[in-house]
């Protein structure tokens, strides 16, 4: 069920809103059998960065979606743009009662 601008369903009525390290971990990582500390060591960041961003602490910027692309040889701006729509998601459910009463402006 998709979601329009103009729907007041509930929170529960949304569809799941992934963090781009839980969709790193479950659709690169996973299947290709790589552990965080492998990935961190084969992009040089430290354990902990990829651990935070599996765990959904940490946000994937653009320089680790520039190692991550290139890692897994992707376009630029893959994990970003992931990362960029888990966010506005995220943002759009917390604040939805507030934009259903802003009035747009006529053009």
């Amino acid at each position: 069920m998709s979601k329009s601008s103009t729907t007041t369903d509930t929170d529960t009525d949304w569809l799941p809103n992934p963090h781009a390290g839980e969709l790193l971990y479950s659709e690169f990582m996973e299947p290709l059998g790589i552990q965080a500390a492998e990935l961190a060591d084969a992009i040089a960041v430290v354990p902990a960065r990829i651990s935070a961003l599996i765990e959904g602490s940490a946000r994937i910027d653009g320089e680790l979606d520039l190692r991550l692309t290139h890692y897994f040889r992707m376009s630029e701006g893959f994990f970003l743009r992931l990362q960029d729509q888990y966010e506005l998601r995220s943002a759009k459910r917390a604040i939805a009662g507030d934009l259903e009463r802003i009035v747009p402006h006529a053009a």
